[in-house]
């Protein structure tokens, strides 16, 4: 699965941004995509996660009230929707793919279970 994300920018805190991630070369949607985010310094995060088959999906408790992911199968797409961001926000953000039962997590969205990565886009967010 090869996956293109995309849709970072600079902000300021309280603004809103769409991530969006694209998804080629899968054999079939019997995949999860994750978000995670790394800011310099910290370990990369699990934000959020959904089952492209059938939409299940989790949230960090850190985003839940402010993040939303969706899935578009038409164009094998997932978005994440940010809103209320803050600087702590501010991070590389990443999607990944996985075949295995990922999604919802048993316990967090962990880096470790996903096998492909797409490319980060970088979101700031200035207060």
């Amino acid at each position: 699965v090869q996956l293109q994300a995309s849709g970072g920018g600079l902000v300021q805190a309280g603004d809103s941004l769409r991530l969006s991630c694209t998804a080629s070369g899968a054999a079939s949607d019997g995949y999860a995509i994750g978000w995670f985010r790394q800011a310099p310094g910290k370990k990369r995060e699990g934000v959020s996660c959904i089952r492209v088959s059938d939409g299940w999906l989790d949230y960090a408790d850190t985003v839940r009230d402010r993040f939303i992911i969706s899935r578009n199968n038409a164009d094998n797409t997932v978005i994440l929707q940010m809103i209320d961001l803050t600087p702590e926000d501010t991070a590389t953000y990443y999607c990944a793919a996985s075949y295995g039962r990922v999604c919802p997590p048993p316990k967090i969205i962990a880096p470790s279970n996903y096998e492909y990565w797409g490319q980060g886009t970088q979101v700031t967010v200035s207060s």
